[in-house]
């Protein structure tokens, strides 16, 4: 499997996942199956893309309508890891409030949002 593989085992075979793509086994799975069908166009590269988009292009793949929304809902599990948040949270649901980006109901929460800054920093 390389350095980077992982195998998924189920009922009726297993799939490797490893860099060099994906495998059934056993190898008659793979020949039963065959390629899986393309959903998305195939990317020209990550730095590519965005040149392109930028440019007045197709957007890339990895756009801004939905990878910051995901990157949003990363960095919240971020915050319910907290050592301080555990205990609360064993017993109380966060709730997020996406368009003024806050927790509506953890003023606790709401700390680790945002840092004071030393002074003489900013962004």
């Amino acid at each position: 499997m390389g350095s980077n593989g992982h195998l998924f085992v189920g009922a009726a075979g297993k799939i490797l996942s490893q860099s060099s793509g994906y495998a059934l086994i056993p190898s008659q799975r793979q020949n039963e199956y065959g390629d899986p069908p393309q959903k998305l166009p195939r990317s020209v590269g990550h730095f590519k893309e965005w040149i392109q988009a930028c440019k007045g292009g197709p957007a890339a793949g990895a756009n801004f309508d939905w990878a910051g929304p995901l990157t949003e809902v990363v960095l919240l599990g971020n915050v319910a890891l907290r050592l301080q948040m555990r205990e609360e949270l064993t017993t109380k649901r966060l709730n997020w409030d996406g368009v003024n980006l806050r927790f509506t109901n953890s003023d606790e929460a709401n700390k680790f949002l945002h840092c004071e800054y030393r002074e003489g920093w900013s962004l």
